[in-house]
């Protein structure tokens, strides 16, 4: 896939790659037990966190299927690392990526998310020619579950206590978004932010 210039930015965020510095943000909520059975890998204690960012520090393109691009959330002006975001390219015959998300729980609700993820949407169809992209969310995590929505994202499947998680049965959701219903909305989009003329 082609290279990557970073930091990509939208009109609040900066989407850049991870650094050293940002190991006692990413500690603020990661830590939060309501936050652990959403991220991508079990993160306990201090050491968890600190190898997950070791691991997101070397995600920063996609060359080959099984690479993921991982990103810091970081509020313009003031750098404050509010979440992350990532892409993963999981299979190059069919074309298929995964977006993944979370965001501190602090900074929730304010449309954070949901501009980081149009960002890496518009990434992975324009620049990388994902044809399909898709995303998981915890059934109980209704404010993922309503932004996957918003995005234009399809629910694919409900998988109903399919694992145990802290001695409790989990649901997952499964959304998809194709290159050409992206393009279609994106183009939607537009039209209502164009100003309006007498």
């Amino acid at each position: 896939m082609s290279s990557l210039t970073l930091p990509i930015e939208t009109s609040r965020l900066l989407l850049r790659s991870f650094e050293r510095g940002d190991y006692d943000a990413l500690c603020t909520y990661q830590l939060l037990p309501e936050m652990q059975r959403y991220l991508e890998w079990p993160v306990w204690n201090k050491a968890d966190v600190a190898t997950g960012l070791n691991l997101m520090r070397t995600q920063v393109c996609l060359h080959r299927p099984g690479d993921t691009l991982s990103l810091a959330m970081v509020r313009r002006g003031d750098g404050q690392l509010l979440g992350q975001i990532s892409l993963r390219w999981s299979d190059a015959t069919a074309g298929q990526g995964e977006v993944r998300f979370a965001i501190n729980p602090r900074y929730a609700g304010n449309g954070y998310a949901a501009e980081a993820a149009t960002a890496i949407l518009d990434l992975a169809f324009d620049h990388f020619k994902i044809h399909r992209v898709f995303a998981r969310c915890d059934g109980h995590n209704h404010r993922a579950s309503k932004l996957l929505q918003k995005l234009g994202m399809r629910l694919e499947a409900h998988y109903r206590e399919h694992a145990l998680f802290q001695g409790e049965w989990d649901e997952e959701l499964h959304f998809a978004i194709l290159d050409r219903e992206w393009r279609r909305s994106s183009k939607i989009r537009e039209m209502h932010a164009r100003p309006r003329v007498a």
